[in-house]
């Protein structure tokens, strides 16, 4: 599964860029990566952890603007179209756990 977050957030004054740049960068702690400015991406296992993320979402939510999460299927994600464009596969997002050393 794939937990998508969207946002759209006020940068007006210099508390709200705060706010901003403290919620980018819970995302990328968090293990989120960016699909497009505004827009992350991270893969869950389950529905008990996609809950997870939910809840820690919220508790690390700004305090104000929009943001909107969006949970999808591995099967809807890898039917992505790109319009203009090409996906760039910097790190790895997928779900395979193997790993060779």
């Amino acid at each position: 599964m794939r937990v998508i977050v969207l946002f759209d957030l006020p940068t007006y004054t210099s508390e709200d860029m705060r706010d901003y740049r403290r919620f980018r960068k819970y995302l990328l702690k968090s293990g989120f990566f960016m699909l497009q400015e505004s827009v992350y991406c991270k893969l869950a296992l389950n529905h008990s952890i996609v809950k997870t993320i939910e809840l820690s979402l919220k508790k690390n939510k700004p305090k104000s603007g929009l943001v909107q999460v969006l949970v999808i299927t591995e099967k809807q994600y890898s039917k992505m179209i790109y319009l203009v464009g090409e996906r760039k596969n910097d790190k790895l997002d997928d779900d395979d756990r193997t790993v060779i050393i």
